[in-house]
């Protein structure tokens, strides 16, 4: 009896709605900062971000798959130009 009343609790958790984590293609503040494109990456110095919750990505170089939502993402071409801001 036991063992049946504690599976049913189990299942029951298992059932119960997580609230969802913030997330969507504006949890990193991207849509606000679309105003860099275009711009030397040097305006970047000038900038304060969180440690760890940004990423340049310069043409050639390795990244990472892994998607996190609060991760701000910042493009560049050759010559150094913001051609994109996401996140991810």
């Amino acid at each position: 009896m036991r063992l049946a009343l504690i599976g049913v609790l189990l299942t029951g958790a298992a059932c119960a709605e997580v609230p969802p984590k913030l997330s969507g293609p504006d949890s990193c503040g991207a849509p606000g900062m679309q105003y860099l494109v275009g711009q030397n990456e040097s305006v970047l110095a000038a900038m304060t971000f969180e440690a760890g919750n940004i990423r340049v990505i310069r043409p050639g170089m390795a990244v990472t798959q892994d998607y996190r939502p609060t991760r701000l993402n910042l493009t560049l071409d050759a010559k150094g130009r913001i051609t994109r801001v996401y996140c991810g």
